[in-house]
């Protein structure tokens, strides 16, 4: 079996079998095929598609290039959850110990930044010393232990995706549905939950820009969940503006604290407790959505979700004054807030612009291996549908370079679009 025929053959939109989807996998997990051709293979699977069979047997493939958790012996059910991407998503941080609080044991292994989409690792490297890279023993302890773990993929855990995700995002193909699918499915079925909720994102800031392509990507999803014995729910959320106000890793990070404290924008709060509702439901802590969201909100309201936000971060050998201290965390040299230019409902907030504005201010990666500025981003004041006069702060930037604070600035007043009649606020979730 050769490399070059398997490329062909899905350029070609033939479909492959499931010992060349084998082959292929391993030999790229093993480095014995190289990235160019990786990449020639993912952008052929870009273009052209899998089959559902495909995208399976692609998903159980990565996921058996390393181990696969059994948490069963450590917690009665473990749950998961997993955001498709966006920009301002930094939920899995006030979500994740609010289920914990709620009883509920939360073990999650998440990503970095891809391509404009933010990752939820770079933000708790805001904090001073948060390790992420825990072995599989550490990892079962802490959920063992704390109830609670957040922590970067582990080396021995489907690292055929560690690769492949790296290289997607640099080589233009992080859109493919099949790809997208198989690399979210197969951390989460490495990983050993029993129980997920998908939170699959659509707009002009995620990767599925309609709701046909949500609604194909959650399936998908959904149906691999369901082959591997996974309880599996996906929600479709709106990602055409950006999540709450903050964008970027330590401003996000002082956003969820806020919202751990009762506080935090009022679409950014109900996005998390009605996720946080889902994942109480599906892990059998609450009879239905009613019960499951008082248990969230009281989390919240008690103090337990904070708390259990600070064991995390002792946990994994966080500085815990910058938790309790946001204002220690990265600052930006240069804080400037622009005016709205003009007076007016708010049209578009267009969040793939501001979300690619973030990376170029530093706060993301522009190819592999960039380094992340934790102090830069946005503060976007207004959602779709506010009313606006001329002069009223429109968005503040946080850049730590002059030029690029000026280039941040035409981008974002770019991404802001405006209309004389009145504009209907977007949703925050779509059947």
């Amino acid at each position: 079996m050769r490399t070059i025929d398997i490329i062909t053959k899905k350029r070609e939109k033939e479909e492959l079998t499931k010992e060349e989807i084998i082959f292929f996998v391993e030999g790229f997990a093993k480095g014995e095929i190289p990235d160019y051709q990786a990449s020639a293979w993912a952008m052929a699977v870009l273009l052209n598609g899998m089959t559902p069979r495909e995208t399976t047997e692609l998903t159980l493939a990565i996921s058996a290039t390393g181990d696969t958790l059994d948490l069963s012996d450590v917690v009665d059910i473990a749950i998961d959850k997993h955001s498709s991407g966006g920009v301002g998503d930094k939920t899995t941080l006030v979500v994740l110990p609010v289920v914990a609080a709620c009883g509920l044991p939360v073990g999650k292994m998440s990503g970095r930044g891809l391509g404009f989409s933010g990752g939820t690792l770079d933000k708790l490297e805001s904090i001073p010393g948060f390790r992420i890279d825990l072995t599989t023993e550490e990892f079962k302890q802490q959920l063992r232990d704390v109830g609670m773990v957040l922590s970067g993929q582990s080396a021995d855990l489907a690292p055929a995706d560690g690769k492949l995700y790296a290289l997607r995002d640099v080589t233009g193909t992080v859109p493919s549905i099949p790809l997208i699918a198989s690399s979210i499915m197969s951390k989460k079925i490495a990983a050993g939950a029993q129980a997920i909720v998908l939170d699959v994102k659509l707009g002009l800031g995620a990767f599925m820009n309609t709701l046909e392509d949500a609604r194909e990507l959650a399936h998908q999803m959904v149906a691999i969940g369901e082959l591997a014995g996974r309880k599996t729910v996906a929600l479709l959320s709106d990602m055409n503006q950006p999540l709450g106000h903050a964008v970027g890793n330590a401003l996000e990070v002082i956003e969820a604290i806020d919202a751990l404290h009762g506080g935090g924008p009022d679409d950014f709060r109900e996005h998390c407790l009605h996720v946080a509702a889902e994942m109480l439901v599906l892990g059998e802590r609450a009879e239905n959505m009613n019960i499951a969201r008082k248990m969230a909100e009281d989390a919240i309201a008690d103090g337990s979700g904070f708390a259990k936000f600070r064991e995390l971060v002792i946990a994994q050998d966080g500085d815990v004054s910058y938790v309790d201290h946001p204002e220690k965390l990265p600052k930006a040299k240069l804080i400037e807030t622009v005016p709205s230019p003009h007076s007016g409902s708010l049209l578009e907030v267009h969040a793939r612009y501001i979300g690619e504005a973030a990376v170029e201010l530093g706060a993301g990666r522009a190819q592999k291996g960039d380094p992340i500025d934790h102090a830069v981003g946005f503060v976007i004041h207004h959602k779709v549908g506010d009313k606006i006069e001329a002069g009223e702060p429109l968005f503040t930037i946080h850049a730590n370079n002059a030029e690029l604070l000026a280039q941040a600035r035409k981008e974002v007043l770019a991404a802001h679009r405006f209309s004389d009649a009145p504009v209907p606020p977007l949703p925050l979730f779509y059947m």
